[in-house]
């Protein structure tokens, strides 16, 4: 069995099951602005990305705004099922929606065939969530700030969606740590793929912030293969 991985940018993808559509983390319209202001960091989007059709349901993995982008999150139904940790629960119920479902680390979700695993994700500042999704068509792990929790069970898993780059700030060192993470997960998981998500897509930033990130690429080789995906460029998995 297979499903189809579509990467949208930044964090977001597509993972079509073909009886469950995922939508996870979508950046596909408007600005993005992290408090206090644009002035502080501003991301835009160079191309319109078109609004995902037959979504059964929405994956979030922070309440951060390139993770929980409520302008994005807008074109969808408010009816719409939602997955999410306690952090992003308030700002979704503030803009309308009614089907929001909250998941902590080590609960699980079953949906339409897929079970739906958190773990512990970033603390940025609050423990956000990753996931390990597993059905009959197949299974990914994601988590987009290359945090890796030491409490998971190993299994064999299709693919890791994962950062493959470290982006660190001075005083505050990294903050994904793509590099740093990716030995351990593929011990954990010994994926088939490895999927280079949160730092690619069609997006250009300003914003003082944004002048002192420095990004480290990999510097070491791995059998596995990693796929670095254009925006809007799928594969079957």
């Amino acid at each position: 069995m297979a499903y189809k991985a579509t990467y949208l940018g930044s964090n977001g993808w597509i993972i079509d099951f073909t009886n469950c559509k995922l939508l996870i983390d979508p950046w596909i319209d408007g600005e993005l602005i992290f408090p206090p202001g644009e002035w502080f960091f501003k991301g835009s989007l160079r191309k319109k990305i078109s609004t995902p059709q037959d979504v059964d349901t929405i994956l979030i993995t922070q309440s951060l705004p390139d993770h929980c982008h409520i302008p994005s999150l807008m074109k969808f139904k408010k009816d719409i099922t939602i997955i999410c940790p306690k952090s992003a629960l308030n700002l979704l119920k503030e803009n309308g929606f009614t089907n929001v479902n909250v998941i902590s680390p080590s609960e699980q979700i079953n949906l339409k065939g897929l079970t739906i695993e958190a773990t512990n994700g970033a603390k940025v500042p609050q423990v956000e969530n990753g996931y390990i999704v597993e059905s009959p068509k197949g299974s990914f792990y994601i988590e987009p700030h290359g945090y890796f929790d030491e409490n998971i069970k190993g299994r064999k898993l299709d693919a890791v969606i994962t950062p493959t780059k470290d982006l660190s700030l001075p005083l505050f060192g990294d903050f994904i740590k793509g590099t740093k993470v990716l030995p351990k997960l593929i011990d954990c998981f010994n994926p088939n793929y490895i999927l280079s998500s949160t730092t690619g897509g069609e997006a250009e930033f300003t914003g003082i912030l944004n002048n002192f990130i420095k990004v480290e690429e990999i510097k070491r080789s791995f059998q596995t293969p990693i796929l670095d995906l254009k925006c809007m460029e799928s594969v079957m998995i």
